[in-house]
């Protein structure tokens, strides 16, 4: 079943993100599904968004990761990966910059989805003192 032709002008990026998903058709487009209903779920209040023509990135005072979709991976980039905690650890890609960390999905690879939503929770707990210590200092500086 094709996808309809999107009109970033009047598509929602949720409705983008549905397309890429029923577009891909394959392992990808399910693992994609399933790393997203995750997010949800950690987060109720994530902001879908679509961004750097066609890359679903989820965000909640700042950019929690995003969800990129190659031959062989799914790929979850998380923009402040090098701050969080990994227990698990789920990290297993960008490992060496000081900034983003990402997990490889691989076809019949299964993520610890508790593992998941507790890293999608501390994200957008950094992000969020982040935004409140960027508050505090705008309203020391007016």
């Amino acid at each position: 079943m094709a996808a309809s032709k999107s009109d970033p002008e009047t598509d929602t990026p949720s409705r983008l993100i549905d397309q890429r998903v029923a577009e891909l058709g394959d392992w990808r487009g399910e693992t994609l599904a399933r790393v997203r209903g995750l997010i949800r779920q950690a987060d109720p209040e994530i902001v879908e968004e679509w961004k750097w023509r066609g890359v679903p990135v989820w965000s909640h005072d700042g950019i929690i990761c995003t969800g990129e979709t190659y031959k062989a991976v799914v790929k979850l980039t998380f923009a402040k990966g090098a701050s969080l905690p990994d227990p698990k650890p789920l990290f297993n890609s960008s490992l060496d910059g000081n900034t983003r960390r990402a997990i490889d999905i691989r076809e019949g690879e299964e993520i610890d989805a508790d593992a998941l939503k507790a890293l999608i929770r501390a994200a957008v707990a950094l992000n969020a003192s982040t935004a409140k210590a960027r508050a505090r200092k705008a309203s020391k500086n007016s």
